[in-house]
């Protein structure tokens, strides 16, 4: 049972009440005070006060706006030992997510008006995060018709997005016919980019390691010529498509000439994508095993180099969740995918704000401004629920607050998913998520930074004694 200090009132994660923010460094900027009242930041500035406001002392804090993934996957319906919307929107809260867009693999597949509306209402009732449903693109993500998109888009859930992730729309008929569809109501169209003909059997990156390991290799050509295809498709179409997890030096090359020739596309790479190597391949450890699979550590240079100059638009997460029994086995028989939302934030941190590749505003545009954008949550959302806005006086009251200077080790045990499948644990990571708010409204709190000492601490994180290296 959620903690009746935050339980949601029909959904809205209004509050009515007062809370002063001070100090608080916005993007990175010189402090500032934030004060929330009835879900929107009523004012902002130096030395503010407000009677009977409860004060979130923020010094050395980073306020941003609340961050967004444009691909979370919940589970539910039909896999909740894996992960239920309820406690994968809590896992979002405490990574400072205030949003998250629900992919469609789930039992049945959300192809249909009624199961997106089951999700966003499920999404409503947890209240730790918005939840957009992600409509798919073919009926049972089979790849043999379209499914009822029209009437997704319609829904109470109103969808924007639409994804078979997890297999690839590879029929470029089929593609070219949900780039045309979606384009009447503004919506895009969100590939798995794996053409499966050259990934049958596929276990890891293809090459010198994975002949010495005696595994399939999946080559780069595989995403690759799926992303070249669809970025020309949707230039002719004059649709918009979205790439699901870039990975490979080649993809961000193809979507770098795709964008200087003004072309519709944009990109997402995950957290792993940004920090982990094929190397760790080598242990044979099915936390390490991802679809598209970890590459070399010059892939992880370019996507690096991708995110920092904007050719990859934002960082989604994949979050993956899998019960147990799916990962503590043999290699060939493990789940492709990997948890990511209580841990976005601090491996962003670490390998593109610690590196210098950008700055918190930079933060803020990858992994809030931009994900809502192409979501289409950034202004007159379902239910008003609007994010990717900027901290500024009469827009919503959706922030994280991030303490920089922490650091711990990632503790599988402390997660907030069902899952553990974290291919993190035992590492050392910088940041920490202090607070988190939905519309003014507490979903997360860390800390004993409340001057009320009645302040709402049943999400606090529990995290391991600091030491290790990543």
């Amino acid at each position: 049972m959620k903690p009746d200090g935050l339980r949601n009132q029909q959904g809205t994660g209004m509050s009515s009440e007062s809370i002063l923010i001070t100090g608080a460094r916005v993007l990175g900027q010189e402090p500032s005070d934030l004060l929330l009242r009835d879900g929107v930041i009523a004012e902002t500035g130096s030395g503010l006060e407000a009677a009977g406001a409860r004060v979130l002392d923020a010094d050395g804090l980073i306020a941003l706006p609340g961050l967004v993934d444009l691909h979370t996957h919940l589970r539910e319906p039909g896999r909740e030992d894996a992960e239920t919307v309820e406690s994968g929107t809590l896992a979002a809260a405490r990574g400072g997510f205030t949003a998250v867009h629900a992919m469609a693999n789930t039992e049945p597949v959300a192809d249909t008006a009624g199961v997106v509306e089951q999700v966003w209402r499920l999404g409503s009732e947890a209240g730790h995060a918005d939840v957009r449903p992600v409509g798919a693109v073919t009926v049972g993500r089979e790849g043999r018709r379209l499914a009822e998109l029209g009437a997704m888009a319609d829904s109470a859930a109103g969808v924007r997005v639409f994804s078979d992730d997890g297999t690839c729309v590879s029929d470029a008929v089929l593609m070219r016919r949900a780039l045309e569809y979606v384009k009447a109501f503004d919506g895009v169209i969100a590939q798995h980019a794996q053409e499966p003909r050259l990934t049958e059997g596929a276990q890891m990156n293809e090459g010198e390691l994975s002949g010495r390991l005696g595994l399939r290799g999946w080559p780069s050509v595989a995403e690759e010529a799926i992303i070249a295809r669809d970025v020309l498709l949707a230039a002719h179409v004059g649709s918009r498509v979205h790439i699901c997890h870039l990975s490979t030096r080649g993809s961000v090359e193809i979507v770098r000439l795709a964008k200087q020739r003004g072309l519709p596309v944009t990109a997402e790479v995950t957290p792993h994508h940004l920090l982990l190597t094929e190397d760790l391949v080598a242990t044979y450890d099915p936390r390490y095993k991802v679809n598209p699979p970890l590459r070399t550590a010059d892939d992880v240079a370019a996507v690096r180099e991708g995110l920092a100059d904007g050719t990859i638009d934002i960082v989604a997460t994949d979050h993956a969740p899998h019960p147990v029994e799916d990962k503590d086995c043999e290699w060939d028989a493990a789940a492709f995918g990997m948890l990511g939302l209580e841990t976005a934030l601090s491996v962003v941190q670490h390998t593109m704000v610690d590196t210098g590749m950008l700055d918190w505003a930079g933060v803020a545009d990858r992994m809030s401004y931009a994900p809502a954008r192409i979501g289409r949550c950034d202004t007159a959302a379902v239910g008003g629920q609007v994010h990717g806005r900027p901290l500024a006086a009469g827009e919503p009251a959706n922030i994280v607050l991030v303490d920089p200077a922490a650091s711990g080790i990632v503790d599988p045990r402390a997660s907030s998913s069902l899952s553990r499948n974290t291919p993190y644990a035992g590492m050392k990571l910088p940041g920490e998520v202090v607070a988190t708010f939905l519309r003014g409204r507490v979903t997360h709190s860390f800390g004993d930074r409340w001057r009320d000492s009645a302040a709402m601490t049943t999400n606090s994180r529990q995290r391991s004694p600091k030491g290790g290296t990543p």
